[in-house]
């Protein structure tokens, strides 16, 4: 059941993660590093339970796109903070997360989802509609992004011409809006669980206060804002052991998918064990679109 409250620990984790990150920005040390690594770790629980929390209030399925554009807008960020010391060596970056996100949603997550759901609840329904919506944008913005740049001929070496490039981003940004605006409006109910309005409520207890709400959402950005710088931080320690150990340089792109994808992952699974496996699929789905959208 959903809380009403916030617990001390959720609203703890990311003052405590601010606190160490401003320690290390003083004076950098490898001893706070540990320390940053523990703290990342608990800001990703505290976002999953106020993502939860706003997601209770708002509804669903537009408490379902919360998690995946805060997550999203901060992951930009931070592979533009990782590009911008040495543009020329991280040039694949960007390319390098979106796809490792796309594979540890498609058959990592989701997979993941299906099987500990499934072993639970013996047999569990999702909207089809929905979910063929989602995997048809998905399929189409992946294919632009991630396949069409190889065989483009205008530009040197798999990436698009200026001209084509602005083509494709606009065109990818309206294919991600007209989703939105299908699974929030036109067809909203393609999105949502069968369970009625009031066996959802008497589940999971009364929405929150707005109070409580507006604390989580800025917590929520804390947290989040939190888990990328930190992964900012121990970004050269990773880095350094990746050369240490001669694997290739897309690994960075596969750690850093791996901590962006953590509150989405988390909450997409206790979905899933909560016999909800629409809204598991809705955040799994959903955060792979907000990432190429």
């Amino acid at each position: 059941m959903i809380q009403r409250s916030l617990p001390a620990w959720t609203r703890l984790a990311p003052l405590i993660a601010w606190a160490l990150l401003a320690a290390f920005a003083w004076e950098p040390s490898s001893i706070v590093l540990p320390a940053i690594g523990a703290a990342l770790i608990a800001c990703v629980l505290a976002a999953v339970h106020h993502a939860e929390l706003l997601a209770h209030r708002v509804g669903q399925p537009l408490g379902g796109l919360v998690l995946a554009l805060a997550v999203t807008i901060i992951e930009v960020a931070l592979i533009v903070a990782l590009m911008l010391p040495n543009p020329v060596e991280t040039a694949s970056l960007a390319r390098d997360t979106i796809f490792a996100e796309v594979m540890i949603i498609l058959n990592g997550m989701v997979g993941l989802c299906l099987v500990l759901g499934g072993s639970r609840h013996r047999e569990q329904s999702f909207g089809l509609h929905g979910t063929s919506a989602a995997l048809a944008t998905l399929a189409t913005l992946a294919v632009m992004i991630l396949i069409l740049p190889n065989a483009t001929l205008q530009a040197p070496g798999p990436a698009y011409a200026p001209s084509q490039l602005a083509f494709v981003g606009v065109v990818s940004l309206v294919l991600y809006l007209v989703f939105v605006f299908v699974q929030t409006v036109r067809h909203r109910d393609y999105f949502l669980p069968e369970a009625e309005e009031d066996e959802e409520t008497e589940a999971r207890g009364p929405a929150p206060r707005n109070g409580v709400a507006a604390l989580a959402a800025l917590l929520l950005l804390a947290s989040l804002a939190a888990v990328v710088l930190s992964a900012h931080d121990l970004a050269p320690t990773i880095e350094a052991e990746i050369d240490a150990a001669g694997a290739p340089r897309a690994l960075l792109g596969i750690v850093i998918g791996i901590i962006v994808l953590l509150p989405e992952s988390l909450a997409a699974l206790k979905a899933a064990l909560a016999d909800r496996l629409q809204i598991s699929l809705n955040l799994a789905l959903g955060s792979a679109l907000a990432s190429i959208g």
